[in-house]
């Protein structure tokens, strides 16, 4: 079975995630391609989806809302995962799913979706994100529970090998 794995990152910390995901379906035995959205132009080489993107003022990027838009029967007809990065802190704030997720869970048939806590290291940001940050205090640091994403891509090899 081969799988994709493709996230939207605006400064690299979601492609990390989709990384370690990709990486533990690999694990488990499962062909896997880490790609990023705006590359994938057909899913016919690929049985399952796991997309992802971070979240910017409540929103996934462009790039993967974009490859819903191109690939979305693609994706609905077979199974997706999604995930969303972006909480910061402890607790991780904020904890509302991103605004477009219904409308994502419904163009992609996802079967699930995970909000993972994100990575924040303001020396990477722009002048207008490091104003943004400043305004919803969000602190500084790589909040990622990389056991969990593990996990949770283990448990998305475990219905793909079931299936």
């Amino acid at each position: 079975m081969k799988v994709l794995v493709s996230a939207a990152s605006r400064h690299g910390g979601t492609a990390d995630i989709a990384k370690a995901i990709g990486d533990a379906l690999e694990a488990a035995g499962l062909d896997v391609a880490v790609l990023p959205p705006d590359t994938v132009t057909s899913l016919a080489a690929f049985d399952a989806v796991v997309l992802g993107s971070a979240v910017y003022v409540g929103h996934w990027l462009e790039p993967a809302k974009n490859l819903v838009e191109r690939l979305g029967s693609e994706l609905a007809s077979r199974p997706v995962w999604l995930f969303s990065s972006g909480p910061v802190g402890d607790p991780p704030k904020p904890e509302e799913d991103p605004v477009d997720l219904p409308e994502l869970m419904t163009a992609t048939g996802a079967r699930g979706h995970r909000l993972i806590p994100g990575l924040v290291d303001k020396s990477r940001l722009g002048l207008a994100e490091k104003v943004i940050l400043k305004a919803v205090r969000a602190p500084d640091g790589d909040y990622r529970p990389w056991d969990a994403i593990r996990a949770w891509a283990g448990e998305i090899a475990a219905a793909l090998v079931g299936a």
